[in-house]
């Protein structure tokens, strides 16, 4: 059923070409769809090992200008926002990305916010999400989500460059670095994703945090929020590419990962 579900949902390209034709109505080869959800691999994938570098960042960035993905052997937490793309390494360093570095999974696009809402406490991720989910215009479709100000508590997290080939994420996080900051000003970014296309990226809100002197950030595990404006963009369409090298080829997709999911992106089933 999911491997259907893949060709029902997604415009699937080879990632060693980037030559696969576009089925989006009005959209030629050669243009580059603005109002499109656009991946890198999928999230079963990263989980099972598969986080060889498939796409060059200089590609990526061709397709958005906002978004989150990770790095060649799970070498940190990206953010990307106004065209800015940015390493948070596992030492808290943030660095600029360059054009040459690679993902094994990434998901981008060009933000336009199109609904906003407000949030006056949310006590945890738990609660926002619940707030958050309460007003959203339809549980089927694809959200990228922006948020700024100032956040009374993040706890972050950014893994370690593995140097086990096919090191499985679950097990990666076991030695990721944790990050907490208290009231800092910063950008969240990220996207809530709907349960229909579970296996290929996170369902629910996944979101990483960039403070607002672009110095400290991560992939957010926790976070309090107070008087916040959410930003976001719907999008109905949605164009992935599965890497054509490595061990993508070769790994079982068929398999229920969601507990391990659980796991390595918020540290509890």
């Amino acid at each position: 059923m999911r491997d259907r579900m893949v060709f029902a949902l997604c415009a699937i390209c080879v990632a060693g070409g980037f030559a696969a034709g576009s089925w989006l109505a009005g959209i030629s080869p050669n243009e580059v769809d603005q109002d499109v959800v656009y991946q890198v691999s999928t999230i079963d994938a990263l989980l099972q090992g598969s986080c060889e570098g498939a796409m060059p960042y200089g590609e990526v960035k061709k397709h958005g200008d906002f978004g989150i993905a990770t790095f060649d052997s799970l070498d940190g937490e990206m953010i990307a926002f106004g065209g800015d793309f940015y390493q948070i390494k596992a030492d808290g360093q943030v660095v600029s990305v360059t054009d040459d570095m690679t993902t094994p999974f990434g998901t981008v696009t060009f933000f336009s916010p199109d609904h906003s809402f407000h949030i006056a406490y949310a006590a945890n991720f738990s609660d926002f999400s619940r707030q958050a989910e309460a007003v959203l215009p339809s549980r089927n479709h694809l959200y990228a989500v922006q948020i700024n100000g100032e956040f009374p508590y993040i706890k972050a997290r950014s893994i370690p460059r593995q140097e086990t080939p096919n090191s499985r994420l679950v097990d990666a996080a076991a030695n990721q670095s944790i990050f907490e900051f208290r009231q800092t000003r910063g950008t969240v970014v990220g996207f809530w994703t709907p349960d229909l296309i579970e296996g290929l990226n996170v369902p629910g809100f996944h979101l990483h945090y960039l403070t607002e002197d672009r110095t400290a950030g991560g992939h957010i595990l926790d976070f309090i929020l107070e008087n916040a404006t959410v930003e976001m963009d719907i999008t109905s369409r949605f164009t992935m590419v599965l890497p054509d090298e490595g061990s993508f080829s070769e790994i079982d997709l068929s398999g229920d990962l969601s507990r391990e999911l659980a796991v390595a992106e918020k540290g509890s089933a």
